[in-house]
């Protein structure tokens, strides 16, 4: 008799069916040792909820830390917008504060040096403000063909993916005060 794999299946499926009705088998045993009790989470850390900072559309993710030190991050799946997935950007948060190669000082190299050295805060923020004014000043339009413009075609601000939708507003909003025309972030290039 040739039986085929179909027939083998029905077979087996009878017979275990048959088996279980009859008690020979005792199916819960049999599951109870195969379950293994591995928890799918660390119940020691605390979760945090927070929203993605890439974009605009604002994924709900979790954060985990344990001391103090973020150890998970993944998407929220109670949030409205994500329902738990993330983008590529947003499952690469994690490394965002957990990277070694990560600048955490300020680093300034002079104009035609080769090595960058160590600058405070403060000296960065004052450089970088009196740079701006310096430039904006020297290319100041301000009328053009019998219209005021008041306008500087020197200076051009590219917003960031990181940057989330108040930074974003608040960096045009400074842009457009200081005369700045050419602004575009990299979510439209």
């Amino acid at each position: 008799m040739e039986l085929s794999r179909r027939d083998f299946l029905k077979l087996c499926g009878g017979g275990a069916a048959g088996a279980a009705f009859l008690g020979v088998l005792d199916f819960n045993s049999i599951l109870e040792a195969a379950i293994i009790d591995i928890p799918l989470r660390k119940t020691w850390v605390k979760e945090t909820t927070t929203i993605c900072c890439y974009c605009a559309v604002g994924c709900g993710a979790i954060v985990a830390s344990e001391n103090g030190k973020v150890v998970n991050i993944e998407g929220d799946p109670d949030h409205p917008i994500n329902q738990g997935t993330l983008c590529p950007k947003g499952q690469a948060l994690y490394q965002v504060v957990n990277n070694e190669l990560r600048l955490r000082k300020v680093l300034h190299r002079a104009p035609y040096s080769y090595d960058w050295e160590e600058v405070s805060w403060d000296w960065a923020i004052e450089r970088i403000a009196r740079n701006i004014k310096d430039t904006r000043d020297a290319n100041w339009t301000e009328w053009q063909d019998g219209k005021l413009v008041n306008r500087t075609d020197a200076i051009a601000q590219l917003g960031g993916a990181p940057l989330d939708n108040e930074e974003c507003y608040l960096l045009s909003k400074m842009a457009r005060a200081l005369g700045i025309v050419y602004l575009e972030h990299c979510a439209r290039i």
